[in-house]
């Protein structure tokens, strides 16, 4: 796991790494602070002091002082990036990884979510006003400006935050001003969907898998699923109790999406598509009902009001009774 800034120095201890390099040193009073020559300039009386229960040193030579990090920089002649990959190494760990980054980035942009009024305010134009679910989800925000920071403190390096494509090459947060909904491969984080809440494009994932239908851990446990295009889509039913609805971010299954709708036999699938006024999804729900069907599966259409998508249709005021009636009046082809 990724090691912070403070359990680092907590694992090293300024005055065992001092030691580590053979630096020689006397105890002074209590034997919490200790005294030697000072290895950042050369000099014949000892004036490098270090504090062993404050964690820092001071020298009266040199007028340099600090904590573990800012002794490395300045001895080693070290970035902080390079510092922290130096005392990693010193402690035997590695670098850490893509998943490890991503889920530390999910974490990051959940706590901003209720720290920023508009992406709450946000969600419930959305229709999604429940606690409970929001976390369920991982729901998140990128507030934009701070994710780099916080992850490079962590030990995280600018290159490895690039290549997942967390950040730009100008080291902006890639998901700015974006509701962030992570997707996991059961409790791995494998991407991260943004939708932007300003004028930004409206979609956007990682460079990288999306993985299978979401949230599937639980949805694959019922007998029939209902399947939706968006994850707001997915988010409102859930909200009203279906939490038997999946999502395959759009209107495409991937063949390993496929293969896990047919894990179970039987299966009954509700495709509860948009009803666009120009017909794409009913369509797309037409089309993939086909395929759904010679695969074994029993498919039915629900049918909503003209111009309405699932979230539509909650955000205007219909209840869990409202959409149970058009699951009921489903249409098999």
């Amino acid at each position: 796991m990724p090691h912070g800034l403070q359990n680092l120095k907590q694992r090293l201890p300024l005055l065992e790494y001092l030691r580590r390099r053979n630096w020689t040193a006397h105890p002074i009073g209590s034997h919490e602070e200790f005294v030697g020559l000072c290895p950042l300039h050369a000099e014949s009386h000892p004036s490098f002091y270090v504090n062993a229960a404050k964690d820092v040193f001071y020298c009266h030579g040199c007028g340099r002082g600090g904590d573990l990090i800012r002794f490395v920089q300045l001895s080693l002649n070290l970035s902080f990036h390079e510092t922290l990959a130096h005392l990693n190494q010193q402690l035997g760990f590695t670098e850490p990884s893509e998943d490890e980054a991503l889920r530390e980035a999910v974490g990051f942009y959940q706590r901003q979510l209720d720290r920023h009024s508009e992406a709450m305010d946000y969600l419930h134009r959305r229709g999604l006003h429940d606690s409970r679910l929001i976390r369920q989800l991982n729901i998140g925000y990128a507030p934009g400006g701070t994710l780099r920071r916080h992850l490079t403190l962590l030990g995280y390096s600018f290159e490895l935050l690039l290549q997942i494509g967390l950040i730009d090459r100008r080291g902006y947060d890639a998901f700015y001003h974006r509701i962030v909904f992570p997707c996991f491969d059961l409790c791995r984080p494998i991407n991260l969907y943004g939708r932007s809440i300003g004028g930004a494009a409206c979609h956007r994932f990682l460079p990288r898998p999306k993985g299978g239908l979401f949230a599937w851990s639980t949805a694959r446990f019922f007998p029939d699923t209902i399947l939706v295009e968006g994850l707001f889509d997915l988010a409102v039913l859930w909200q009203a109790g279906f939490v038997n609805t999946t999502c395959a971010f759009g209107t495409h299954l991937t063949e390993a999406q496929l293969l896990q709708l047919c894990d179970c036999p039987g299966r009954e699938v509700f495709i509860a598509f948009d009803s666009d006024p120009n017909g794409a999804g009913q369509d797309a729900a037409r089309s993939l009902t086909q395929r759904l069907g010679g695969a074994g599966l029993k498919v039915r259409i629900v049918d909503l009001p003209e111009g309405q998508d699932p979230n539509s249709y909650f955000v205007s005021g219909a209840t869990s009774a409202d959409f149970s009636h058009c699951l009921h009046r489903a249409r098999s082809l």
